[in-house]
């Protein structure tokens, strides 16, 4: 072997030995855990495991912990007993406010037809209110949107008038009682007999629908009185003074009228104004400027009588007071529950105010503007009988 050859293959035997080496002592081998060693310490980040376990917590302290969020969905504002109602929720809910269990109220308030009020209900869904009170304008055209806001789990109570959809709660007066109370005087006072009109509400509304039932149950047990017409006052005071106008005019011989709400002070009105040889007797409304109305009347004509009874707007802030119950957790006691499908919470109502107890009525409007209804909104603690 020549020199050359020995000295090329010691190079190449110096340098398997040297890369031997820098192999044993950790050389370019090592370098794969260390650049795995950031990506083991990141696997935790990205399977997010506390993100996970947080969302029930939070679920759990927004339900118990954090204040409600209550909306309104009124589509009639053109009434006191609407503003007066509306109100009412304001101060009541101020109290829940104050601690700590409710925010401000959103409240959809105009006047709109099926459509609008569907489009309020919508408006409260989108800003994720966990009650909903809904004074309906309509017997059936709510129903699946209220359907919808029970599916999303928000507490929906419709308050003034009964609705029969699954889920929903209703709190409010008996109105086909409310109406079959009046009507009832009437058809004694006249003696069972004689020619009589109606001034109804909207037709349609849920509350008009139950009124004029009972009204209707109740005259055809006396077959000698005679419904010789009935028209809409639209529960205006204007509209119902037209209407009893027209009315006085057409039937001049009238005996008696039927009618409700504001549209009782319009229809008073007209008969005073006309001031015919023989008054009809009428039935009036749980007002305060109705029952001075009735008064003064009785300094035209003595033999004038007539009823008010109160359908008051406080069954809407009892059902605010009920709505917050219901969110705290407590479970209704069905058994106290009545209506077309056992959701109803039936209010009693305020005052029936007649000839003999007219000097308690009007004592009841002391310091009170003429708009005023005769109310009663029942005390949280007074709610707690609807619950277990």
């Amino acid at each position: 072997m020549s020199k050359k050859t020995q000295k090329v293959l010691l190079w190449i035997f110096s340098v398997l030995i040297i890369t031997s080496m820098l192999a044993a002592c950790g050389g370019t081998p090592t370098q794969a855990p260390a650049t795995e060693a950031p990506v083991a310490t990141e696997a935790p980040v990205e399977t997010e495991a506390p993100v996970a376990t947080e969302a029930p917590v939070q679920t759990e302290e927004s339900t118990s912990k954090e204040p409600f969020t209550i909306g309104i969905s009124n589509p009639f504002i053109s009434s006191e007993y609407r503003t007066q109602m509306i109100a009412e929720l304001i101060e009541v809910n101020k109290e829940y406010m104050d601690k700590g269990l409710t925010t401000e109220l959103i409240i959809e308030s105009a006047d709109t037809d099926v459509a609008g009020q569907i489009q309020q209900l919508q408006n409260l869904m989108a800003k994720n209110v966990d009650a909903i009170l809904v004074n309906p304008g309509d017997v059936q055209g709510l129903n699946a949107t209220l359907q919808e806001a029970v599916a999303k789990g928000i507490i929906v109570i419709s308050v003034d008038q009964e609705l029969n959809v699954p889920g929903v709660y209703n709190v409010g007066i008996d109105q086909k009682a409310w109406a079959m109370e009046s009507a009832k005087w009437l058809a004694e006072k006249l003696g069972g007999k004689g020619n009589i009109v109606q001034i109804e509400g909207f037709p349609g509304h849920p509350a008009n629908v139950a009124r004029m039932e009972g009204v209707a149950e109740v005259f055809a047990q006396y077959p000698d009185i005679k419904v010789l017409a009935t028209d809409t006052g639209k529960w205006d005071e204007a509209t119902g003074q037209q209407v009893m106008s027209n009315f006085l005019a057409a039937y001049p011989n009238l005996d008696g009228y039927w009618t409700q709400d504001g549209m009782a002070i319009g229809a008073l009105q007209a008969v005073m104004a006309a001031n015919p040889a023989k008054w009809p007797q009428g039935v009036g409304e749980g007002r305060c400027q109705f029952l001075k109305l009735w008064q003064e009347a009785l300094t035209m004509n003595p033999d004038f009588d007539s009823i008010a009874v109160a359908n008051h707007p406080g069954v809407s802030p009892t059902g605010l007071r009920i709505a917050v119950n219901m969110l705290m957790g407590k479970q209704v006691d069905k058994s106290k529950l009545g209506g077309v499908n056992g959701l109803s919470f039936v209010i009693p109502l305020a005052a029936v105010i007649t000839s003999k107890n007219l000097d308690e009525g009007l004592a009841m409007c002391e310091g009170k503007p003429d708009a005023y209804l005769l109310d009663d909104i029942m005390t949280d603690e007074e709610v707690q009988q609807y619950f277990k």
